[in-house]
């Protein structure tokens, strides 16, 4: 089934309206600017001004449309192998590796392990998967400590900050 991009567009409009409306009726912290209701907020706006840009098209004529290039045997070809549609079940598992492994390991380098195996999974090349792995933790760690204010496990790799 295939939904316009007006009706999926005005979903996310939707969507992001009532995350930014849930966010707004969270209680500020006392004493601190950012509280937990920004998180929500910020998310739910910047999830309907994108639902309304692909409600209105914005950006559709940068699309090139596919080439359809018909199969010599009539078929699609088959998944890469007998376990390729177990990558579904790859979100739970990462996020009970957390959950089991943070504690002890530390947010970096358990956060630096998923990046990793999610990058490869989607097929990401090691020249991006390496970058990536090493700079996206210390990125979510310095966001999380400084910004927000989230103690993460400290483990075997400290943060100087």
């Amino acid at each position: 089934m295939r939904l316009p991009d007006r009706v999926t567009g005005l979903f996310l409009v939707g969507l992001g309206a009532a995350a930014a409306y849930g966010g707004w009726r969270l209680p500020p912290v006392p004493g601190q600017p950012v509280g937990p209701n920004v998180f929500p907020l910020v998310i739910g706006i910047g999830l309907a001004l994108c639902g309304l840009a692909i409600a209105f098209g914005i950006g559709h004529s940068f699309e090139e449309e596919e080439e359809i290039v018909p199969y010599e045997s009539g078929e699609a070809p088959a998944p890469r192998g007998k376990l390729y549609g177990l990558r579904a079940l790859l979100p739970p598992a990462l996020l009970l590796f957390y959950v089991a492994v943070a504690d002890r390991v530390g947010f970096i380098l358990t956060a630096g392990i998923i990046v990793f195996v999610t990058a490869t999974a989607l097929g990401a090349r090691w020249r991006l998967a390496l970058p990536l792995t090493a700079l996206a933790p210390i990125a979510i760690h310095l966001i999380f400590s400084k910004l927000l204010r989230v103690p993460l496990p400290i483990g075997l790799l400290p943060m100087p900050w």
